[in-house]
């Protein structure tokens, strides 16, 4: 468990890096933001594409593999942006790093390798342990997002040219590969807990059938909270510096700053949850976060939007951690990494296509047009997950649910490790 949250620390701080500097090096290189929405969206459909496969992968061969494949893919991917600014190499670059999958003090979330790494924690913790687990490796995010945010404000000084623009951001791109690099490494000495024992029917399955039914009510949950991300999370960088003319160095100190101050959040995790319940909880703290965008776009200043964007940091690092923990405490333990990956599949699908979107609402509206479009779709997210998951507890909070079936006929089901969690 503490190597896979030290290796989430390092990769946190890479993750963190990108998210400052590479939508604003890419509108330095000449992007226009019609092509950053397009090249945003090829790394979102790629990122989806790498989910898919670790979640299917990670139940039959292993889940610590890919905790060290797809770091030591970012650092590479990292490498070829320090030596060379060619289409190509962005393009390839980007969507192997999957560099503008995430932006924003909350970039050191974002990963093709969550579903391994969710599935993973799960299997090493008890039901009790789990939610103050993935508290732990949200902390561990927010700390090396504050060092990441913190690093850009050194390693990246000024304004710089179209001429100035390697030279400037090199060492920035190098020591993101190093912070990733070295994630891949720590997780070469993760021990994995064995797998379950899986028929070979089972094994043949892509779709958990165990699982079904949660997935298919993430899928219109997380369908809409990733039509909302793909249209703000990748631009959340170049809209403060568009909207305000502020630099990479003032964007990575606010990030460092919100970061540190979200530090308090993962703290206060566990007791939320004990106190509201995990859905409940999440419900709450996504309408806050939701309705936060509104006023944040309206801000008038750089100072008042950060102040903003803080607080509403502050709500999705909590939220975030007791999302994770209620799917994988209602997944079957057999397909925790397909479940993972499989019920963000909408997400990842319509965050590939929001970018392009978000893109020519830039250019053909206003810079706030994507953002209000965004706090429509993540407030009924917010409604949605609490209309579905209300009555379904997990193991921890409640021996028994009563869940409504297919039919509306409220029926009391057990909830153990051996039975599906939702029919």
């Amino acid at each position: 468990m503490q190597l896979c949250i030290s290796a989430r620390f390092a990769m946190s701080i890479a993750r963190a890096i990108a998210g400052v500097i590479v939508p604003i090096y890419l509108s330095i290189d000449g992007y226009s933001v019609v092509k950053l929405g397009v090249l945003f969206a090829v790394v979102a459909a790629t990122s989806a594409l790498m989910s898919t496969a670790v979640g299917f992968l990670a139940d039959r061969i292993g889940r610590r593999f890919f905790l060290v494949l797809i770091p030591l893919l970012t650092a590479l991917a990292a490498v070829a942006f320090a030596v060379s600014n060619a289409g190509a190499v962005v393009v390839i670059g980007a969507a192997l790093g999957s560099f503008g999958r995430g932006g924003g003090a909350g970039a050191g979330n974002v990963g093709p390798y969550l579903p391994a790494e969710q599935a993973l924690i799960a299997a090493s913790v008890s039901d009790r342990e789990r939610t103050p687990a993935f508290a732990r490796l949200g902390l561990a995010t927010t700390f090396g997002s504050l060092l990441g945010g913190l690093m850009v404000s050194v390693l990246v000084r000024g304004h710089a040219t179209a001429t100035t623009l390697l030279p400037t951001y090199r060492i920035a791109f190098i020591a993101l590969a190093c912070f990733a690099g070295a994630a891949g490494i720590i997780a070469l000495w993760i021990r994995e807990p064995p797998l379950p024992s899986i028929s070979r029917d089972a094994r043949r399955r892509f779709f958990p059938q165990k699982s079904r039914g949660l997935v298919f009510r993430l899928w219109i949950t997380n369908g809409l909270n990733g039509a909302a991300i793909g249209l703000f999370g990748p631009f959340i960088t170049y809209w403060f510096y568009r909207r305000y003319g502020v630099s990479a160095a003032q964007i990575g100190l606010l990030f460092a700053v919100i970061n540190a101050t979200s530090l308090i959040s993962n703290m206060t995790v566990t007791s939320l949850s004990r106190r509201l319940g995990l859905v409940r909880a999440t419900t709450v703290l996504r309408i806050v976060v939701s309705l936060l965008l509104i006023p944040m776009v309206l801000a008038p200043t750089f100072l008042i939007a950060g102040a903003i964007y803080l607080v509403r940091m502050f709500g999705q690092r909590m939220a975030l951690p007791l999302r994770q923990s209620y799917v994988m405490g209602m997944a079957d333990p057999d397909e925790r990494s397909r479940v993972a990956a499989l019920s963000n599949l909408p997400a990842q699908a319509l965050s590939a296509v929001t970018p392009a979107l978000a893109g020519e609402l830039f250019a053909l509206v206003d810079l706030a047009a994507p953002f209000l479009l965004s706090s429509v779709l993540q407030l009924a997210n917010a409604l949605t997950f609490y209309g579905f998951f209300k009555d379904a507890t997990p193991n921890e909070e409640r021996r028994t649910s009563k869940i409504e079936t297919p039919t509306s006929t409220s029926v009391t089901t057990s909830i153990n490790q051996d039975e599906e969690p939702i029919p």
